[in-house]
């Protein structure tokens, strides 16, 4: 009963305390323990648990939708009956029905385009991976693209590609960046695409495309190329320019172009038609499209205000969409024709029918102020200081006559030889492109001398069986004379010359006498002062002009003898006086109706390029051309080569000075300089 009468300072005390210890000195047990308190912490941490459990409960209850629908977060696939599950099919939308609207609505019958996410491409990787036979790991390949996003624009671009591929000079790829859902198999059944295409297809398009924000699709299309180039190194990419392709498209095609510095082709309205001979060019050609560039180059004379007003005209009207306007230099003599000053102060270039939006003008106008007569040297000098080029392996002058008349389509077929010609495999593999002086728009009718006519080649008219001949037909050649009336010099030979000019002018100075080969004089006085030292130039190194056909020039341009007027530094009193004297003997009247015969002029005759182009518009091989020697004598490679070696060794000996000793010195000639002609002038 003691337990229930203790004070109130025991209370809480166990009865243990109370009771008398057994050992001496009242001392506790040892094996005694205090007791231990509830564990507070392990409770506070078991709330904490469930509080945060309860807060993340709540939160994936209550979870936003992201779009349209929860179920877009895993899309379905829905494949047709008898293919199989693994193929990559487009994602079906399965939308929930929404609410019935009033009776006063209308549902909209697009999509709203609110989707945001990521990017993901479920039908491209099969196809990529696929084209590994096509080498596009490798930087140089023979891969060509054609990309569209606008359907419109799939069905122009499709027929450019069937024709590019029919050809077999590259791999053609067709990408699909589309909101559509159209099929693939659907998309070439429209387009009338069969196998004959040679075409592969890419399906390119995201997933979510009918409810995607442009935004989201320029990023899709940016990153399709992306992936596409890594897999392909496409040498060049084709897209519709025109207004029926989307502008999100175009955007995302033009920064990944600026991006990689790949060549993007953004073809023009029309381009089916005006630029059909783009789909014979082969991956090589077409990777130069946008890098290469042509300047124009006039050089007036007095008194021909008429004829230099006719060329502007002709000019004004060609048709550039191949590429963009060329940029051009007019040389004017100190005495201007009133005409001709009338005429400049109202003519616009580019032309207006151009698409011009900076309005930028790439007109030139070179005043001569010497008012005397100049001599062959300076005027040669001062005609070649016209244009030089920035880059010699792009850089291009078209050297125009004020006689020449051109036709719309010149330009097409400018471009077209010089990137088959120059820049094509075949030409850079075999070497032909080193030998290319220039690219001729007319088809000259006598030799450089004035005197006697140029006998034109032709080839056999095969008949469709390939087994017999069925007549001849006109056939471009090349020839070792070059012509000042419009011809189209590469920027290399360009600079090559310039070098030639400078060093024969310091020779001609320091040799006394001068030696024949300087001063004799093989080029007419009807032809500039500067066109017997490319005559030189290329006699001395084996370079070759390019001429058309007699059906193809009639269809780039003519010449007008009309009006024709001599060149200044030979308009002498001597020159002026008539073609034919009073006394004139059987021979010079001979002479004289040959020259005026053979003078006559080619008419235009303007039709498509690729009909007036033999071997249905595929331009002949350099192995396939004939040849001719300056002479107009028909040759070969290699009679040319040794016509060549043995002028350039008798040039080096008598104007060069170069002796045994100096050749042994200089086996090999300096890139873009004829260094190795002239050992004195060193």
């Amino acid at each position: 009963m003691r337990g229930f009468f203790l004070s109130d300072e025991e209370l809480g005390k166990k009865d243990d305390d109370h009771k008398p210890s057994k050992s001496s000195g009242g001392l506790r047990q040892p094996n005694w323990h205090p007791a231990r308190g509830p564990p507070r912490r392990s409770l506070k941490r078991i709330a904490l648990v469930l509080i945060v459990a309860t807060v993340v409960y709540l939160f994936i209850k209550n979870i936003p939708v992201l779009g349209p629908d929860a179920r877009m977060r895993r899309p379905s696939y829905a494949y047709p009956p008898g293919l199989a599950p693994n193929a990559p099919k487009r994602p079906t939308y399965e939308r929930p029905q929404p609410a019935q609207p009033k009776s006063n609505n209308r549902l909209s019958s697009t999509p709203e385009r609110t989707f945001n996410g990521p990017v993901r491409f479920l039908e491209l990787a099969p196809t990529l991976q696929a084209i590994s036979g096509t080498r596009g790991s490798m930087l140089i390949n023979r891969n060509v693209l054609f990309a569209s996003s606008s359907l419109k624009s799939a069905a122009t671009l499709l027929p450019i590609a069937c024709q590019m591929g029919s050809e077999l000079k590259s791999y053609v790829h067709f990408a699909l960046m589309s909101r559509s859902d159209i099929e693939i198999r659907e998309l070439r059944k429209v387009n009338g695409i069969d196998d004959s295409c040679q075409i592969i297809f890419h399906d390119a398009r995201p997933d979510y495309t009918q409810i995607s924000t442009d935004d989201r699709m320029e990023n899709a299309v940016f990153r399709a190329f992306h992936h596409i180039f890594n897999y392909m190194h496409p040498q060049a990419i084709l897209i519709d320019g025109s207004s029926n392709e989307e502008p999100f498209f175009l955007r995302a095609a033009q920064q990944h172009s600026k991006a990689k510095k790949n060549t993007l082709i953004e073809l023009p309205r029309g381009s089916a038609k005006r630029l059909e001979w783009l789909t014979k060019l082969d991956s090589q050609a077409l990777r130069m499209w946008n890098k290469i560039h042509m300047d124009i180059l006039i050089h007036a004379v007095p008194g021909a205000s008429g004829s230099l007003i006719r060329l502007l005209r002709s000019l004004s009207a060609a048709d550039y969409t191949s590429s963009s306007v060329p940029h051009l230099t007019i040389e004017l003599p100190h005495d201007i024709d009133p005409p001709t000053k009338r005429f400049l102060e109202t003519f616009t270039w580019p032309p207006t029918h151009v698409y011009n939006p900076t309005n930028a003008r790439h007109l030139s106008l070179r005043h001569h102020i010497p008012h005397q007569r100049i001599s062959e040297e300076e005027s040669s000098a001062r005609f070649l200081e016209s244009f030089w080029p920035a880059q010699p392996e792009h850089s291009h002058v078209l050297v125009l006559s004020p006689q020449v008349e051109l036709s719309p389509d010149f330009f097409h077929y400018l471009k077209y030889s010089l990137l088959e010609y120059r820049y094509s495999a075949i030409s850079t593999y075999q070497h032909w492109d080193r030998r290319l002086f220039g690219i001729s728009l007319e088809q000259p009718l006598q030799l450089l001398d004035g005197k006697k006519s140029l006998s034109l080649p032709s080839v056999l008219k095969s008949t469709r069986s390939g087994d017999a001949a069925d007549g001849e037909i006109s056939t471009s050649f090349l020839w070792q004379a070059p012509t000042s009336n419009a011809v189209l010099f590469l920027g290399e030979k360009w600079m090559e010359l310039h070098d030639f000019v400078s060093r024969s002018l310091e020779a001609k100075q320091e040799l006394d006498p001068v030696p024949a080969l300087l001063s004799e004089k093989l080029v007419s006085t009807q032809y500039p002062s500067w066109l017997e030292h490319a005559f030189r130039l290329a006699r001395a190194r084996g370079y070759w002009m390019l001429y058309p056909g007699e059906d193809t020039a009639r269809n780039l341009a003519t010449v007008h003898s009309e009006l024709n007027r001599i060149p200044e530094e030979y308009a002498t009193q001597e020159n002026s006086k008539p073609l034919l004297a009073d006394d004139a003997s059987e021979e010079e009247i001979e002479n004289v109706r040959q020259k005026i015969r053979f003078g006559t002029e080619i008419p235009l005759a303007p039709v498509s390029l690729l009909d007036s182009l033999p071997n249905e518009g595929n331009l002949r091989p350099f192995g396939d051309l004939p040849i001719l020697t300056w002479d107009g004598q028909s040759t070969d490679f290699e009679e040319l080569n040794s016509l060549s070696a043995k002028y350039a060794a008798e040039f080096k000996e008598i104007v060069g000075k170069c002796g045994k000793e100096s050749a042994d010195k200089k086996k090999e000639k300096e890139n873009l300089s004829t260094q190795d002609l002239f050992c004195a002038t060193d």
